[in-house]
C-alpha cells in the first residue's frame, strides 16, 4: 500500500521516452505522419495546406478558407454539418501566415464516412455568389469589430513593421479589399492551393490499415507536385510606432524583433532567456509590471516560429497613463539580463519549470503528435528534445549573459503602441 505520509522521490528529467509516429510518403513533397498508438476511440486528421495568408496576393486566403464547407453542386453548407454532426464529428478551420489547416475531429469507427465528407466538401465546393457574398458581409462586419479593439490595431501594425521588407509577410487585409473579392478570383486560388496544395497530413488514431489505405487514395490528388519555397530574412523597421485610438482605455503594446527557429544554434538558449524574461507566470515582467506596479492584468513573451525563420515578441495592454512606464521597465528588464548574472535559484527554477513543461507536453498521443509537428516543420525530429533537455540540465548564468547581450539591444527592437495618446 502506498504510504502517503513519505514526500514522493525527486528525479532530475534527463530523458523522454517518445512515440515515433510512421510516415507514410503521399508524393516527392507530401507526407502522412501518422499516430496510432491512441488508447480511446477518438481520432484526429490535420490536413496542412500551401493556402497561408502569404500566398493570397489578392487578400483571398480568408475568404476561401472560411468558404471551404459553404456548399457543392449537391449539397449545401446545412446539410454538410448536418451530416458531419450526425456522425459525432466536427471541423476546425485555422488561417496562418504560411499554412491552412483544416482539421477533423471524431470517432474511430465514424471516421471513413466523416472524412469522405470532408473530402467532397473541400473538392467541390461551388462558391456560390449567395454564400460568397454572406461571406464577404459577415468579414466585413469582423473588420469592423475587430478594428475597435486596441490588441488587434496593434498585431496588425506590428507585422507591418516586424516584416518591413517582405510585403507579403507584411501584408495586412484593409476593408477596401473585400470590394475586390470575385468568384473567379476564390476558385483560382482554391485550385492552386488546395486542389494541388497539400503539404502534410496529421492522423492520430488506433486504424485499420485499410482506413490508412483510403485515405491515402484521397490524398494522392491533393498533394503539392514541387517544393515550397519560404522567405527566410525580414528586416524589420527599428523604433517606436503608434496606432492612435481615439477614447481607448486600454493601450495594447508589441515589441520584438525578427530572430531564428529550432535550426539556430542559439534557440534553446535564447529560449530559456525569453523564459525568464517574460514566458511564465513568475517571469520577472510579469514581478515587475503585473505584481510590483500593478499596470497591467497580465505581461508575457515569446518565441514564435515560422518555417525558415522567426521571430521574439513581448506583448500586453496597459492603462494609457502606464505605456512611458511600462516601457521604461521592459527595458529595465531586458538590461538587467545584459548586465546582471541570473541567480542560481532563480536558474533552478526556471529550468526545472522549462523541463517540467516539456514532460507536460509529452502527455498522450495527441501531445506527443504536436511535438514531433513542432520539431518537423524545419525537418528535425525527437532528438531535438534530447538536446534540449540536455542543453537546459548544463546551462549556466554566463551562458545566458552572453546571449542576452547578442541578442537583447533595446535599439534593435520593434516597439508598437496602439491606444489613445491622450
Amino acid at each position: 500500500m502506498l504510504d502517503r505520509t513519505l514526500q514522493p522521490t525527486l528525479s532530475p528529467i534527463t530523458k523522454i521516452n517518445f512515440v515515433e509516429p510512421t510516415i507514410i510518403k503521399i508524393n516527392e513533397f507530401s507526407k502522412l505522419y501518422w499516430m496510432k498508438e491512441v488508447l480511446d476511440e477518438t481520432t484526429r486528421i490535420e490536413l496542412h495546406f500551401n493556402a497561408g495568408s502569404i500566398r493570397s496576393i489578392e487578400k483571398i486566403a480568408g475568404s476561401v478558407n472560411s468558404l471551404l464547407f459553404s456548399g457543392t453542386a449537391t449539397k449545401t453548407s446545412t446539410q454538410i454539418h448536418e451530416e458531419l454532426d450526425s456522425l459525432g464529428a466536427f471541423i476546425d478551420q485555422e488561417l496562418g501566415q504560411e499554412v491552412a489547416i483544416v482539421s477533423l475531429y471524431c470517432l474511430r469507427k465514424n471516421a471513413k464516412d466523416a472524412i469522405d465528407i470532408l473530402f467532397d466538401a473541400i473538392q467541390n465546393v461551388a462558391f456560390h455568389s449567395h454564400e460568397v457574398e454572406d461571406n464577404i458581409r459577415e468579414k466585413k462586419q469582423q473588420f469592423l469589430i475587430s478594428s475597435e479593439k486596441v490588441s488587434i490595431l496593434a498585431r496588425r501594425e506590428f507585422q507591418k513593421q516586424l516584416f518591413a521588407n517582405s510585403p507579403n509577410y507584411a501584408r495586412q487585409i484593409e476593408l477596401k479589399d473585400y470590394e475586390n473579392i470575385t468568384v473567379e478570383g476564390l476558385k483560382n486560388f482554391h485550385q492552386e492551393f488546395y486542389l494541388q496544395g497539400l503539404l502534410k497530413v496529421v492522423l492520430v488514431g488506433n486504424m485499420e490499415q485499410n482506413f490508412v489505405n483510403h485515405l491515402h487514395e484521397k490524398l494522392i490528388p491533393l498533394a503539392i507536385q514541387n517544393k515550397t519555397e519560404y522567405e527566410k530574412q525580414f528586416i524589420n523597421n527599428k523604433g517606436t510606432f503608434h496606432i492612435e485610438k481615439t477614447d481607448a482605455v486600454q493601450t495594447a503594446i508589441r515589441i520584438g524583433m525578427p530572430l531564428f527557429n529550432k535550426n539556430h544554434q542559439d534557440f534553446i538558449d535564447f529560449q530559456i532567456l525569453q523564459t525568464i524574461l517574460g514566458d511564465y507566470f513568475g517571469s520577472r515582467l510579469m514581478s515587475n509590471i503585473r505584481e510590483d506596479k500593478g499596470y497591467t492584468y497580465g505581461i508575457g513573451s515569446g518565441l514564435s516560429e515560422a518555417n525558415q525563420t522567426g521571430y521574439f515578441i513581448i506583448a500586453t495592454e496597459v492603462g494609457k497613463e502606464f505605456v512611458s512606464l511600462t516601457l521604461h521597465e521592459i527595458k529595465v528588464e531586458i538590461e538587467r539580463l545584459c548586465n546582471e548574472l541570473i541567480g542560481e535559484e532563480e536558474l533552478t527554477l526556471v529550468k526545472n519549470y522549462v523541463l517540467g513543461q516539456l514532460l507536460k507536453h509529452a502527455d498522450g498521443p495527441n501531445a506527443m503528435m504536436d511535438l514531433f509537428m513542432a520539431v518537423q516543420l524545419q525537418s528535425k525530429g525527437f532528438e531535438f528534445y534530447d538536446s534540449f533537455i540536455e542543453r537546459v540540465n548544463s546551462i549556466t548564468s554566463n551562458d545566458l549573459q552572453t546571449i542576452a547581450n547578442k541578442y537583447l539591444n533595446w535599439n534593435n527592437l520593434t516597439i508598437i503602441t496602439a491606444g489613445s495618446s491622450n
